[in-house]
C-alpha cells in the first residue's frame, strides 16, 4: 500500500520561502510519476509541479521560476521548494503519485494522495 505524508506547510510572508516534503512508503521511487497539487475551498484541485522517474520536471505557468520540485530516491522523499511566495499561493498542498509510463499534471491520473499540508501566505 502506498502512503504519502506531507509536511512543511505553514504561514509565510509574501516574497518569502517555504519547503514542502512528502515521504512515501510502499512506493518505488525509481519508477512512475510524482507531483504536487493544490486546492482552495470551492475550487478544483490544480497542478503545481510534477517530476518523472528520470528527474524530468514540469510546472504550472503560475509557479514557473518560483517553485522547484525535486526528489531524493534514497530518502524516498519528494520536495517542493517555494520561493517568492504570493498570497495567491495560499492553498492546501497535496503530494500525489502514480505508476504511469507518461506523466501528466492531471489530478485524475494520480491514484495515490497524501492528506495535504496547508500553506498560507500573507
Amino acid at each position: 500500500e502506498v502512503q504519502l505524508v506531507e509536511s512543511g506547510g505553514g504561514s509565510a510572508q509574501a516574497g518569502g520561502p517555504l519547503r514542502l516534503s512528502c515521504v512515501a512508503s510502499g512506493w518505488t521511487y525509481s519508477s512512475g510519476c510524482m507531483g504536487w497539487f493544490r486546492q482552495i475551498p470551492d475550487k478544483e484541485r490544480e497542478a503545481v509541479a510534477g517530476i518523472e522517474s528520470d528527474g524530468g520536471t514540469s510546472y504550472a505557468d503560475s509557479v514557473k521560476g518560483r517553485f522547484t520540485i525535486s526528489k531524493d530516491d534514497g530518502k524516498k522523499t519528494l520536495y517542493l521548494q517555494m520561493d517568492s511566495l504570493k498570497p495567491d499561493d495560499t492553498a492546501m498542498y497535496y503530494c500525489a503519485a502514480a505508476y504511469l509510463e507518461y506523466c501528466y499534471l492531471l489530478p485524475n491520473t494520480y491514484p495515490f494522495w497524501g492528506q495535504g499540508t496547508q500553506v498560507t501566505v500573507s
